[in-house]
């Protein structure tokens, strides 16, 4: 039976990938730091979905964590089909902060990780000749509030690069570009929220359905929805300028009180 590895699989859209990928008749490798959540969450999937799931737990702000996980895709027993390079979290600091570690953390997380389990994994997938890469980038990447959002042009950028890569080897990669989702990714990072329109949310089950089925089409770029597809097509094409006012907006709206 097929299997695909997801990182930050015990939350949100990491949660809703291992969810729906295991109603489809995927087999599971979960990862992630908080090793009594994985395990709760390996059991109720396994209970409701019947699929065999294994679990790995790993910091992926660490390297030595890093490379387990990336030697696990790169395993011949039981090779992993796709790797969905989810993990990731909120960055609710200034770029002249002194104490720069949240944002070193955040590159090592959502860049460096994603460079080396995407490298691994495409090694792998090509020697095989097929498998799937998804990696979640985010429709922030193509504004500018911040670290973050140099985060995910990154792994926007990346992903269309591997892919670039990767053509005509059987292997698929797409980039997810969410936008404001549903999930307790803003409460952990301490991003209020609570002004922004009730129109600009999407539910994680909605996003990952669409997610996946982009990706059986072979799109690279998936941004959910057809209002976020909309958003995402004036990001592209109206000026920079723009672009960085309405990112001042909404910098100064998500604020705390």
């Amino acid at each position: 039976m097929a299997l695909a590895l997801v990182t930050g699989g015990t939350a949100g859209i990491g949660h809703s990938f291992a969810t729906q990928l295991a109603s489809q008749g995927w087999d599971l490798v979960l990862v992630a730091r908080d090793s009594a959540r994985l395990n709760d969450v390996a059991a109720a999937i396994r209970t409701t979905y019947g699929r065999d799931v294994e679990t790995l737990t790993a910091d992926l702000a660490n390297r030595e964590d890093v490379m387990a996980v990336a030697d696990r895709l790169e395993s011949t027993e039981s090779p992993v089909e796709m790797l969905v390079n989810n993990a990731g979290f909120g960055i609710h600091a200034s770029l002249l902060d002194r104490d720069f570690s949240i944002q070193e953390k955040a590159l090592d997380v959502m860049c460096l990780a994603v460079l080396i389990l995407s490298g691994a994994a495409g090694r792998a997938m090509v020697a095989r000749g097929h498998g799937s890469i998804i990696n979640i980038g985010s429709s922030s990447g193509i504004i500018t509030t911040g670290n973050y959002s140099a985060v995910k042009a990154w792994v926007n950028t990346y992903t269309e690069g591997l892919a670039n890569e990767l053509r005509g080897t059987g292997v698929t990669v797409t980039a997810v570009l969410p936008g404001w989702v549903r999930t307790e990714f803003h409460a952990r990072a301490g991003i209020n929220a609570s002004k922004l329109p009730g129109i600009v949310w999407i539910d994680s089950d909605e996003l990952v359905q669409e997610a996946l089925a982009d990706h059986a089409k072979g799109k690279v770029i998936s941004v959910p929805t057809k209002r976020w597809n909309s958003a995402y097509w004036l990001g592209r094409h109206v000026p920079r300028c723009a672009i960085r006012w309405v990112s001042r907006k909404l910098s100064n709206s998500r604020k705390n009180p």
